[in-house]
């Protein structure tokens, strides 16, 4: 088998407090005085969404100076060339780390500082995605807009919802259509732990241009057919939602059905060290789970490339990198 590192890829959903190294978190959690979780031993496995999420932020809470958001970022793109990735939209919660902070352009300006610095030494094209807790206000999300369109020409090429599904996302619609106007791009984490009706949310009152996850859009079939004739592609992250028991197990992962319905699958990791899987290990993940060949594993790879929100120019370099992969199979 080839090394499916080697295949040039695309990865558009990975948050980035959830890519810090075990020892730079250990590192920066005693700098700091902060607590850090415990790394645990084997895949992690979750009760659900709120032990995850509670995990996730003392990983958070540990990050609190321009130099570890700057090293966190720089890492990351060294990371992601190790896996193969050519160009990233990686998600981050600014507005949230910067009222934690009491400075509300720190977090994302060091962000953006240790992506130059990566892009430079490691070739990784980065671009951030600035999302918001459902569960917090519409003022913050506010906030996390202001900071969007104040740092567009920086790197910054869209906003978006996550978290906890059962919040509402329709009283933030304002917050989107703004963004639209501000010529910003939108993906909602949709459809991972609630059905069709939040995809339909995130399409309607979202704007999406893509679902994080996406997968319970099969509960509706003329929702997939209003996705698939849409273009919306799905961020789909296999491992993350084995981890958080959102499907059973690898065989029943939906993904293969997603695929046969004719939707735009994309292979990403979500986050990538909380639940031990780098995008390359993913992609393998899918390869031997599924039984899909290097023809299949380049379509996933080109539909990445053609979901992002990279510029034309980056977008025909990527597939061409890609096709001269499948090329030499």
């Amino acid at each position: 088998m080839r090394d499916v590192a080697a295949l040039p890829k695309a990865h558009l959903h990975v948050h980035l407090e959830s890519t810090v190294r075990w020892d730079t978190l250990a590192q920066i959690a005693a700098a700091n005085g902060m607590p850090v979780p415990e790394r645990g031993d084997g895949p992690p496995v979750f009760a659900g969404f709120r032990p995850f999420a509670d995990r996730n932020a003392l990983v958070r809470q540990c990050l609190r100076t321009p130099a570890d958001f700057r090293r966190v970022a720089r890492e990351f793109c060294a990371d992601e060339a190790a896996s193969g990735t050519r160009y990233a939209e990686v998600t981050f919660t600014a507005a949230s780390h910067g009222e934690r902070l009491g400075d509300l352009r720190m977090p994302l300006l060091a962000v953006l500082e240790g992506l130059a610095e990566g892009r430079e030494e490691y070739g990784v094209e980065c671009r951030v995605i600035l999302d918001h807790s459902r569960r917090r206000s519409v003022e913050r999300a506010w906030r996390t807009l202001e900071l969007a369109v104040a740092h567009a020409a920086d790197g910054v090429v869209g906003i978006g919802m996550a978290g906890d599904e059962s919040y509402p996302l329709t009283p933030f619609a304002d917050v989107f259509a703004a963004a639209k106007d501000a010529g910003l791009r939108i993906s909602h984490h949709a459809g991972e732990m609630n059905g069709a009706g939040s995809v339909r949310e995130a399409i309607e009152a979202g704007r999406a241009d893509r679902l994080g996850h996406g997968i319970r859009v099969l509960d509706d079939p003329d929702l997939v057919a209003e996705v698939r004739e849409r273009g919306i592609a799905l961020e789909v992250c296999p491992s993350s939602n084995v981890a958080l028991g959102l499907v059973p197990s690898w065989p029943a992962h939906p993904l293969p059905r997603l695929r046969d319905a004719g939707l735009t699958v994309t292979i990403n990791t979500d986050t990538p060290v909380i639940i031990g899987v780098t995008l390359a290990e993913e992609y393998a993940r899918v390869r031997d789970g599924f039984g899909y060949g290097d023809d299949v594993l380049a379509e996933l790879a080109r539909a990445s490339v053609t979901a992002s929100f990279a510029d034309a120019a980056t977008g025909q370099r990527l597939h061409k990198e890609i096709d001269a992969w499948a090329a030499t199979g």
